[in-house]
């Protein structure tokens, strides 16, 4: 048996194309363009690449894009006023910090300071509670939302699904649970501390894996058949002295059993940018109260 590998570089480009084609529609009919403000604080090189990333997507896409890079020694009450600024112009749809912050800024503080409305990131309490409480709530964190659409490529229906998540950060791991609630999966979150994991995750018919662990779930641990979900991103050594990354799960092993599988890099990475753009996009509307723009039921499989 050789699993489907889930092209989530080619979805990705797929919703970013849907997304552009809603922008341009959005800007022709109703003279709104959606507007992403990306904040920056220092001279990360990971994050920096990130910022440029997104701005990049954001632009291709029709995206109004801007960015707000201050000096690291920033202090969190300037932080928090420019976040006021940003909340406060009505050209910005969506407003997103980027992770990590210096050690001066209390990030808990800097996310609640973003209008709920503008918060693409999805990590808002406010929209974080409409999530578990099953209320209404367009703008959901990114790399979860991805995940469920891959999810949806495979299997129309996730309704009825035995589904196990590895992972329980506020980021990924109880986000993705709650979205898998939602779509009427039965879910099982795992975690470091969950006894006889291997047993846990061969019942699963969708199986998600964020434990930045490389390599961590073997062949052995997945069922026949099921959908396998790498969310993991490591940065390892290999034998030939260079760099690689690889997911959570040993790719060569889930393909001999999976039905499907997401690679690393290549699957859950790409989707998280188009999210944003699609949060973006949510959040422009809802704003200026258009109907919610819909991703083409013929990307969902």
């Amino acid at each position: 048996m050789s699993a489907q590998i889930i092209d989530g570089k080619g979805f990705a480009a797929r919703l970013r194309n849907n997304i552009a084609g809603q922008v341009q529609r959005l800007t022709a009919e109703q003279d709104v363009v959606p507007g992403l403000a990306v904040i920056l604080v220092g001279e990360d090189p990971a994050s920096t690449v990130y910022v440029r990333n997104k701005a990049n997507a954001a632009t291709a896409a029709g995206i109004r894009s801007l960015e707000r890079r201050l000096p690291v020694d920033t202090s969190q009450q300037d932080v928090l006023a420019l976040i006021d600024k940003l909340n406060g112009d009505p050209t910005v749809h969506g407003i997103l910090v980027q992770m990590p912050l210096p050690a001066q800024i209390d990030s808990a503080a800097v996310i609640a300071a973003i209008d709920p409305a503008k918060d693409v990131d999805g990590f808002h309490p406010l929209n974080v509670g409409q999530l578990a409480t099953g209320l209404p709530a367009p703008l959901v964190p990114c790399t979860p939302q991805g995940c469920i659409l891959l999810a949806k490529s495979i299997a129309k229906s996730l309704a009825g699904q035995d589904a196990v998540v590895i992972g329980r950060s506020n980021i990924v791991g109880k986000p993705l649970a709650q979205l898998l609630i939602n779509e009427s999966a039965t879910v099982t979150v795992a975690h470091s501390k969950t006894r006889d994991l291997p047993e846990i995750c061969r019942r699963a018919d969708l199986l998600c894996v964020a434990a930045g662990r490389p390599g961590m779930v073997r062949g052995s641990w997945i069922k026949p058949g099921a959908t396998v979900l790498d969310i993991g991103i490591n940065r390892i050594v290999g034998a030939d002295g260079k760099a690689h990354l690889v997911g959570d799960v040993a790719f060569a092993e889930a393909l001999q059993v999976a039905g499907a599988v997401t690679p690393v890099p290549g699957g859950i990475g790409p989707m998280t940018v188009a999210c944003l753009l699609l949060n973006t996009i949510r959040a422009a509307c809802a704003i200026h109260r258009l109907p919610e723009p819909m991703i083409a039921p013929a990307m969902l499989g």
